[in-house]
């Protein structure tokens, strides 16, 4: 899956801020620390901002389960 890689103080910025009536912003980290968001979130960013992301394969931590 491809996300949009966003910096930590993109995430920090974005977090909770609704982008539509009664949804809201959630930049999550991968497994190699990346934080991003998802494109259907993208699509709610102004230009300006989704020019500066980076287009990144989705790598999820894979926690065992005990």
């Amino acid at each position: 899956m491809i996300v949009a890689k966003i910096t930590e103080q993109q995430a920090k910025d974005l977090t909770g801020v609704e982008f539509q009536d009664n949804s809201f912003f959630n930049p999550i980290q991968d497994a190699n620390g990346n934080w991003f968001i998802s494109l259907q979130e993208l699509v709610y960013c102004t230009k300006e901002f989704a020019s500066t992301v980076e287009l990144i394969e989705y790598e999820p931590i894979n926690n065992p389960i005990f």
